[in-house]
């Protein structure tokens, strides 16, 4: 049995005892609701809203392999892509349990196991190609929890409608306007630059620069996720968003505890559209850092002056860091949808908590296989050019190293990478993905590659 097998096998040995048990529903529970089938909330004839359903259980199990060939290397460092060939695969297995909490109120935790490297630990591309590896890895399952949060929903006016029970969502009525508030441990980038074409690693594009703004340096631990809370306040065709949010208390570090001596603030403005009578969404996010972080153009100074290699961790203070990004979602056809995003954050500082990308433009399309006969599967093609600052070029040319790049060298040029993949609906609950894609310059090197990465994905959802 490959190292393969044996990895998914182990995540799904943890993720169906743990769906079993949460799938047994508490007393109280309404027996007549299966755990996995929503309820809706229609009205009454009188007026009045069926129970609200109490529970929800969900469970996914997501394995990726991704390799690459030897690739041309005139020299690498401590942060580079290996250039002699490698295989490495990722599996995690989640399970989502939800209770209401009272009208309108839901609390979700997600307990996870987790498994694998992504290649070369995570490290040599700013537009990292697996969106399933964190910078943290281990060959045997682990457990952690990424997610514990409570989320309350306020209707304020408008004609409402059902939405359906969902990973992380209980059924609801919406309304036109409606306030929603989430506090506890989640991801950013749950509530934040979300697009429907381009943002789940475990079903549509992997690349980091593909699934969000590669420049919106979001707070997050070494796997994605910190402590917050946000607000959204829907309006019409109008949402506000905005949120606070736990950085690590050094770049990219472990949060073992609430402390937000060190946080980031994002607002998000979104405006939801017809085009010749198609949906589309446009967003405009900003964000700003508040936290001990290190300017490119010190640590530089710093080395010429004392010697050895530039490193912004010795020249850190508290500082301010903002950037901004656009959104874009368009749905084309019944089909076809098509996205892009692009972004800027001020590249005098060190990236703090998500890669190095200093400027971004991203765009692709999504087209369902109905064409074909195969309605449930997709195919996805984008492409992301990622730039770095004056200052973050000089710093990596004169040795210094990032989050995820740094080879000892640099001779510039623009990190351009072309995704594609096809994901195939084996039935509603598995589906098999093949992803490739071509990275060139990566981390920013004309002195490196191309690569090529190929990869598979087994998603399961229960």
């Amino acid at each position: 049995m490959t190292n393969r097998w044996r990895s998914i096998l182990r995540g799904a040995s943890i993720l169906l005892p743990l769906a079993t048990l949460a799938a047994s529903p508490p007393a109280d529970a309404d027996a007549t609701v299966p755990a996995d089938v929503a309820r809706p909330s229609d009205d009454r004839s009188d007026g009045t809203h069926t129970p609200e359903r109490s529970w929800a259980v969900f469970g996914q199990l997501s394995n990726v392999t991704q390799w690459h060939k030897v690739f041309r290397s005139s020299y690498s460092g401590a942060n580079s892509l290996a250039a002699d060939g490698r295989t490495e695969e990722t599996t995690d297995a989640t399970v989502y349990v939800g209770r209401r909490l009272w009208h309108g109120a839901e609390f979700w935790i997600n307990p996870e196991a987790d498994q694998g490297f992504g290649l070369s630990g995570t490290l040599g591309a700013a537009g990292f190609p697996s969106g399933e590896a964190y910078k943290i890895g281990a060959n045997a399952p682990y457990l952690r929890l990424p997610r514990v949060f409570v989320r309350q929903y306020l209707p304020l006016a408008g004609a409402e409608e059902s939405v359906e029970t969902a990973v992380n969502q209980l059924a609801y009525q919406s309304a036109a306007d409606s306030l929603t508030i989430t506090a506890g441990k989640f991801s950013v980038v749950d509530v934040f630059d979300a697009n429907r074409y381009a943002h789940d690693p475990r079903t549509d594009f992997m690349n980091w620069a593909l699934i969000d703004a590669g420049t919106f340096d979001y707070a997050a631990d070494a796997w994605g996720f910190t402590y917050g809370a946000a607000a959204e306040l829907g309006h019409g065709p109008w949402v506000v968003r905005a949120g606070i949010f736990q950085l690590s208390p050094a770049p990219n570090g472990k949060i073992t505890a609430i402390d937000f001596s060190q946080y980031s603030l994002v607002g998000e403005l979104e405006r939801r559209y017809a085009w010749n009578g198609r949906a589309g969404k446009v967003k405009l996010l900003g964000f700003v850092n508040r936290g001990k972080m290190g300017t490119y153009a010190d640590a530089v100074q710093s080395a010429s002056q004392l010697g050895g290699t530039p490193s912004t961790a010795a020249v850190r203070h508290f500082s301010w860091r903002p950037g901004v990004s656009i959104d874009l979602e368009q749905e084309a056809s019944t089909d076809i949808g098509v996205f892009a995003r692009a972004g800027v954050n001020n590249g005098r500082f060190e990236a703090y908590e998500f890669t190095e990308i200093n400027r971004t433009v991203s765009g692709g399309i999504s087209l369902a296989g109905a064409r074909w006969g195969r309605p449930d599967d997709r195919v996805g093609v984008g492409a992301v050019v990622n730039a770095l600052s004056g200052d973050a070029r000089r710093y990596f040319a004169a040795g210094g190293l990032g989050i995820l790049i740094g080879d000892g060298r640099l001779n510039y040029g623009t990190e351009r990478i072309v995704e594609l993949y096809y994901a195939f609906r084996v039935n509603p609950h598995v589906a098999l993905s093949v992803d490739y894609q071509h990275l060139l310059h990566p981390a920013y090197n004309r002195d490196r590659g191309p690569v090529s990465v190929f990869g598979t994905r087994l998603h399961v959802e229960l």
